[in-house]
């Protein structure tokens, strides 16, 4: 395209640059036009200048709705430290004063200000609305444009207000902005906000720099994270947990183990907030510990790694976290952390929504579930999410095409896939289609009489989640579509009906296996394996022959990620071997002393430097959750009164209850458990971890469920652990 030079010259004197990044020239030139205009670029594309540009070189003022008042401020000081006068650029906002807001309007009104940034529920105001009928203003710009989708990561109800007002002040031209948006967010946005004819500008989502890995969350993710923060001592960071509570703890432990960390969420006061973002941007501190409430806007360009503590709520979120990564295009690692313990939390949350969002949050999560556990490419399976279709098999920057998988033969299964879905009329999601296969006549079914169909049955015998695999693989290489309109059904492409006449090979990978016990299972790729194989080895026997002598399972003694810690860490006093995970005062007092004199003979013999840096502190416990409940259990109130009096689920009371009896303190919890079990029931239970050499639940669950409930079993579980180990 021809270069526009009164563009070109406006750019050079209004921000110094020579030329423009992407397509921003032809995304200027099309609102200068006078054109709605609809931008999908992803976070360092340089979206503000699309309309910051345009708003210094129109007549009258850009109204700019933005949803953060942080955000405003940061742009408006920015588009100030461009020009001669603060007065080019204000923002209107909840936190003005009366007599800041005059100022603000007078300055309007005399023509000097080019861009007014608006938060939407300021825009609602009937003064506010009352003002703007009165201004000349140039156009409408809507930033994070992807908050009237209910299906976008950030939804805000007034948002979808936005059309109605701009009717009412006067109708100008509209340029919607976001960083991320999936074919049905686009859709939502330019249906909401009256652009269907909009010219649309789409930037590729791939950020080629940015190296994508997910691992298993264990026990031992705090000591993984500390031990990843350390290898990159003074490159910025941002960790972000999806609780502030989890923010605050993890926060404090990073500063105990001399990382320079502060924290970052809604629940701080502003001051304080606003502080802790200024002290990062400075780099005064290495890392910033937040809630999604951090990050958007922030224009920091060195931002070295991006960790999630918590897996999202959605891709579209994790997208836009990540994407504050390696903005100056140099390295960006992004390390996720995933449980599907965690998943399930989530769904439980969402419980309490409205059923509509019930259905989205679900969606949501299926989708970020599969990304998780998927072997593909992760830069593949991104990109598809938000309908960009990345043709390399191999992108060598993420942990799957790093640690690539054999591919196994599916042409029968697709075929069956793609029939089951012409047979249904191409009007239901996946998780119905592979229960067609299956041949689950499950009530969604029965209601449509789907059992009655041919395709019914058609893969009986085959495994769920290798389905479910072929289905998702079957959409990442084209021969199925997701609808737009209805999010998730699943239809045919014209590859997918040219496979159904001419079938051919199709081979899948086998998605990654995140089934194993979570509460012990070592985290893939070595990270959570001992640093030491050989004192591990050494200490594995010194366990097994305490067992012996002691008649008990090894695991009473110590457990495999407190013994695997320890030939990391190398703890040679008892005080040391308390900071170990898993071992409180009384495990490390009761059976510790053998293990320090051994370890300290192996650093002695084999001249080892014990690194500190490898030494992870613990934050002193001053958990008041963990007193009160070993006070109500001493008390022998009832377990489901415990958690709620504690804001806790069952399993949260349970998971509170492992970790105070795995330290090696001693309660009871007979009372209880009592009420709920025979005693011969009871006996089975501890004989079977008695004789076990793991107390792995997954294992205890294949053996003794359905027999028992899996509440019962981790109830035994506890009572055998506090008995004998305790």
């Amino acid at each position: 395209m021809e270069k526009n030079p009164s563009i070109s010259e406006a750019l050079k004197r209004h921000f110094g640059f020579d030329t423009f990044k992407g397509n921003q020239e032809a995304i200027i030139e099309s609102l200068l036009a006078g054109n709605d205009t609809f931008v999908i670029m992803p976070t360092g594309g340089g979206k503000s200048l699309c309309y910051q540009l345009p708003a210094l070189m129109s007549e009258g003022t850009a109204i700019v709705i933005s949803p953060l008042i942080a955000l405003m401020k940061n742009q408006v000081d920015a588009m100030r430290n461009y020009s001669e006068t603060d007065h080019v650029a204000h923002f209107l906002n909840s936190s003005l004063t009366r007599s800041a807001i005059e100022q603000v309007k007078s300055d309007i009104v005399s023509g000097q200000t080019k861009l007014l940034y608006v938060a939407p529920e300021s825009l609602t105001k009937e003064e506010n609305i009352e003002f703007l009928k009165t201004v000349s203003i140039s156009f409408y710009a809507v930033d994070e444009a992807h908050c009237i989708s209910e299906w976008g990561h950030d939804f805000r109800p007034e948002y979808r207000r936005i059309r109605p007002i701009i009717n009412e002040i006067g109708s100008r031209p509209v340029i919607a902005l976001t960083a991320t948006a999936t074919p049905k967010v686009q859709h939502d946005i330019q249906k909401n906000l009256g652009m269907s004819e909009a010219s649309v500008f789409k930037s590729s989502f791939n950020r080629s720099n940015l190296y994508y890995e997910v691992r298993l969350k264990t026990p031992n993710i705090d000591r993984d994270i500390i031990r990843f923060i350390k290898q990159r001592r003074g490159k910025s960071g941002i960790v972000y947990c999806l609780s502030r509570k989890k923010v605050e703890e993890l926060t404090e432990l990073l500063l105990v183990n001399d990382i320079k960390a502060l924290a970052y969420h809604a629940g701080m006061d502003s001051p304080t907030r606003n502080a802790n973002q200024d002290a990062f941007l400075l780099e005064q501190v290495d890392v910033i510990v937040a809630t999604i409430a951090f990050g958007m806007g922030i224009d920091k360009p060195d931002v070295r790694y991006v960790i999630h503590y918590d897996i999202p709520k959605s891709l579209e979120g994790y997208y836009q976290e990540t994407g504050r990564a390696g903005r100056d295009g140099g390295e960006g690692y992004c390390l996720c952390f995933y449980a599907r313990k965690d998943l399930q939390k989530m769904e439980k949350f969402i419980q309490a929504k409205p059923v509509n969002e019930q259905e989205i949050g679900r969606q949501l999560l299926a989708e970020t579930a599969a990304y998780a556990e998927g072997a593909v490419c992760r830069r593949r399976a991104l990109l598809h999410y938000f309908g960009e279709n990345f043709t390399d098999e191999n992108c060598g920057n993420c942990d799957n095409c790093l640690n690539t998988k054999k591919k196994v033969e599916a042409k029968e299964e697709l075929l069956a896939a793609l029939e089951t879905i012409a047979a249904v009329k191409e009007k239901f999601k996946a998780d119905h289609i592979v229960d067609v296969m299956l041949g689950r006549a499950t009530q969604d079914v029965r209601s449509y009489r789907h059992e009655e169909l041919e395709v019914f049955g058609s893969c009986e015998g085959s495994d769920m989640k290798f389905l479910a695999t072929v289905v998702r693989q079957g959409m990442l290489d084209g021969y199925i579509e997701r609808g737009v309109e209805n999010f998730g059904i699943l239809r045919l492409s014209d590859k997918g009906r040219d496979f159904m006449r001419h079938p051919k090979s199709f081979k899948v990978i086998e998605d990654s296996d995140f089934s194993e016990d979570e509460d012990e299972a070592p985290v893939k790729g070595g990270a959570g394996c001992a640093a030491d194989p050989q004192l591990y080895a050494i200490l594995c026997a010194l366990r097994k022959n305490m067992a012996r002598t002691l008649k008990l399972p090894p695991y009473i003694i110590f457990q495999d990620p407190s013994v695997e810690a320890m030939a990391t860490t190398y703890p040679i006093t008892i005080d040391e071997l308390q900071s170990i995970p898993g071992v409180g005062a009384g495990k490390a007092h009761r059976y510790g002393e053998e293990f320090v004199k051994v370890i300290r003979t192996y650093v002695e013999d084999n001249e080892i430097e014990r690194p500190e840096d490898l030494r992870v502190r613990s934050v002193a416990s001053k958990s008041k959750p963990k007193v009160s409940i070993i006070q109500a259990i001493d008390r022998k109130i009832d377990l489901t009164e415990i958690a709620q009096s504690n804001g806790m689920d069952f399993d949260q009371l349970l998971d509170e209850i492992e970790a105070i009896v795995m330290s090696g303190t001693r309660i009871n919890i007979s009372y209880y458990i009592n009420d709920i079990m025979d005693p011969e029931d009871q006996d089975e239970v501890f004989e079977y971890f008695k004789s076990s050499e793991s107390d792995k639940l997954s294992q205890a669950y294949d053996e003794l469920c359905p027999a028992f409930s899996e509440e019962e079993v981790r109830l035994m579980r506890i009572k055998f652990l506090s008995e004998v180990g305790n």
